[in-house]
């Protein structure tokens, strides 16, 4: 696992490409919506510390408005099967809806709504199920033997619905950076999907941050995050966020975490190991994932943290996949980035990502000027 600095920068850039979840849980009653009790920044923090919602489902809506360039051209072609570049780009603008189910003691399942099909994420007994409904093609990770996995029926399943997109992964990370260089107020209430809650707001005391201040909305009743507002500096509408428009703390059925592959799609299977993220008898990460982390170098503090890793790590996991004969990634790449002092850089209004000639990458929630002295250090 990254360290605790790895996790304080990874929202701005992890969240928008996916990967998400928080401990979830406790029925609620219906229509919530209401003035609920006026409380401080503190008893909000202690609100959502004592979440133990373990089961929900809802719509939930991912907006992204960066100031990227158009990638319309560059991106059309991929398909939403894309290679990884052009699928992080893709999230990274417009709007995006998924339908997401939760139940910790059964697994996840998260439906990307896409214009004219629709991309599924599965996680349960059988193992992890990716399925693009465009391409008519699924990819099957099976659950490692091991029951000391990440897998099962004991509650270690948990693991799966860390990685479901949803505010309450986002906010977690945001409120794992709060320190003193943080301030923490509450702005207002508000109404979220229905439901009542507090507008709790972050933010940087650091002039070194893209990011202006973080709202998250509280469920008042809960302290579940029903949204996550990202601002950045000089704008007045948010650059990034995710919400629900619609939730339901009922117990998900119990189908919804099974898949059968609809008949004549074409089935990858995946070896389990290639893909755990356990931990190995000697203390060490079995994935890539694990290694990529080791090699990951944090500079900086907090909101201004800068993360460096060698793009050879990449490359090495890239080498594995199908190669790109018709060269969309690297159009994809020359459209989405602009040459720079010492590379290329990919510039947003909340994260900048710099490609250095000599192959690294240099990605934070910081000015261009800094990504550059990082990498010249």
């Amino acid at each position: 696992m990254a360290d605790r600095s790895l996790r304080r920068w990874l929202p701005a850039i992890v969240a928008p490409i996916v990967v998400i979840g928080g401990a979830l849980a406790v029925p609620l009653t219906a229509g919530a919506a209401g003035v609920p009790p006026e409380k401080s920044a503190q008893e909000v923090l202690e609100l959502v510390g004592s979440n133990e919602v373990t089961a929900l489902s809802g719509t939930v809506v991912q907006t992204s408005e960066l100031g990227l360039p158009d990638l319309s051209g560059a991106l059309s072609g991929t398909g939403t099967g894309g290679d990884s570049a052009s699928s992080a780009l893709e999230l990274l603008t417009g709007s995006h809806t998924a339908r997401v189910y939760l139940d910790e003691a059964q697994g996840a399942r998260v439906q990307i709504l896409d214009s004219m099909a629709e991309r599924d994420i599965i996680a349960g007994p059988d193992g992890v199920w990716f399925y693009d409904s465009s391409e008519d093609t699924a990819t099957h990770l099976a659950l490692p033997d091991d029951p000391t996995g990440s897998a099962g029926t004991d509650g270690s399943q948990s693991d799966a619905t860390d990685t479901v997109p949803t505010p309450a992964a986002l906010a977690e990370h945001f409120l794992d950076a709060i320190e003193p260089s943080t301030a923490v107020s509450v702005d207002n209430t508000s109404v979220v999907a229905g439901r009542s809650a507090y507008d709790l707001v972050l933010t940087p005391d650091s002039a070194d941050t893209l990011i202006a201040a973080v709202t998250i909305a509280v469920d008042s009743e809960t302290g579940l995050p029903l949204s996550v507002a990202v601002t950045a500096k000089g704008q007045s509408a948010a650059a990034f966020s995710v919400a629900f428009s619609d939730i339901s703390f009922d117990t998900p059925d119990a189908s919804l975490f099974s898949f059968t592959p609809p008949a004549g799609a074409t089935v990858d299977e995946q070896l389990p190991h290639a893909y755990s993220l356990s931990t190995s008898a000697n203390g060490e990460h079995d994935s890539h994932l694990g290694d990529l982390a080791k090699n990951v170098t944090v500079t900086g503090d907090a909101w201004a943290s800068i993360v460096e890793l060698p793009v050879g790590d990449l490359a090495a996991g890239a080498s594995e996949e199908s190669a790109d004969p018709s060269g969309s990634a690297s159009s994809l790449l020359d459209a989405a980035t602009e040459k720079v002092d010492g590379g290329r850089v990919l510039s947003t209004s909340l994260l900048n990502v710099l490609l250095t000639d000599d192959g690294r990458i240099l990605a934070g929630s910081v000015p261009v000027a800094l990504l550059q002295a990082a990498a010249a250090d």
